[in-house]
């Protein structure tokens, strides 16, 4: 787990609620305190879709950001700074599959429990905490290391400039 400081907090805000740099990973949870706290639960709700429409537009336990971004994005936009946000992204199953291939690493998909970005807003200040959960137990700490150096890859990606904390 680390933990970074984003130094273009516009160019970053941009590109999570306007543009689609984040668009392929899941929400978790989000939490935006405005004039009232607005809390969102990502996790889909059982029975609300058929299993159709969830076959058919790949809909999982989780809600994809590019769905729950303009609400969210509804929730800040304005003459006003929000007074805090607080939003979790998990890296959606292929995105877990895609890592552990280009890592190289000795895990399958179903070993992990999920792989985690928390973005937190507050006082002016942006920082992106890495996080993640395995199903299994293991000494080894390679599979952390791994995934806090794709973030920050990613982030160099999507042209969001960091600072190690």
């Amino acid at each position: 787990m680390i933990a970074l400081k984003m130094e273009d907090l516009k160019g970053f805000t941009s590109g999570l609620f306007v543009g689609e740099a984040f668009d392929s990973w899941l929400l978790r949870e989000a939490t935006i305190v405005t004039f009232n706290t607005f809390t969102i639960d990502g996790h889909i709700r059982a029975g609300y879709y058929s299993s159709q429409e969830m076959e058919e537009n790949q809909i999982g336990d989780l809600s994809a950001w590019k769905v729950i971004r303009p609400f969210c994005f509804s929730l800040i936009r304005g003459k006003r700074l929000p007074g805090s946000f607080q939003i979790t992204l998990q890296l959606p199953p292929a995105g877990i599959d895609q890592f552990l291939k280009q890592a190289h690493l000795d895990l399958r998909p179903e070993q992990i429990g999920g792989m985690y970005l928390n973005i937190r807003y507050e006082e002016g200040i942006l920082h992106c905490v890495t996080g993640m959960s395995l199903k299994i137990f293991t000494m080894d700490k390679q599979v952390e290391t791994e995934w806090d150096e794709w973030v920050k890859a990613y982030l160099k990606r999507k042209g969001m400039p960091y600072s190690n904390i």
